[in-house]
């Protein structure tokens, strides 16, 4: 009885979304890759039986964490330039 393997995708998912967490202005682009690759090892554990669907879930939790927490910042970041030029147009 030969060990179940790890599927890699889900390996590499979960460490994209801790990275997307950590790495400031890059987190939205690695979260991103993490919730592609998470949702292709997930497809992957189905078909061939792999171990791993657990660290593809939590990849893809925290892609989302990450995804959410750098693109409510980039949002706050367009909207106090916004406000920004506005308000040295009005002065």
């Amino acid at each position: 009885m030969e060990p179940q393997v790890t599927n890699g995708k889900a390996v590499a998912a979960l460490v994209l979304g801790i990275l997307s967490i950590v790495i400031p202005y890059m987190g939205l682009i690695l979260g991103i890759i993490g919730l592609v690759l998470a949702h292709g090892a997930l497809k992957e554990i189905v078909v061939s039986g792999q171990e791993g669907r657990g660290l593809a879930i939590a990849g893809r939790v925290t892609s989302i964490v990450g995804v959410c927490i750098w693109g409510v910042f980039f949002l706050f970041l367009i909207l106090s330039l916004l406000l920004a030029i506005s308000f040295s147009y009005s002065v």
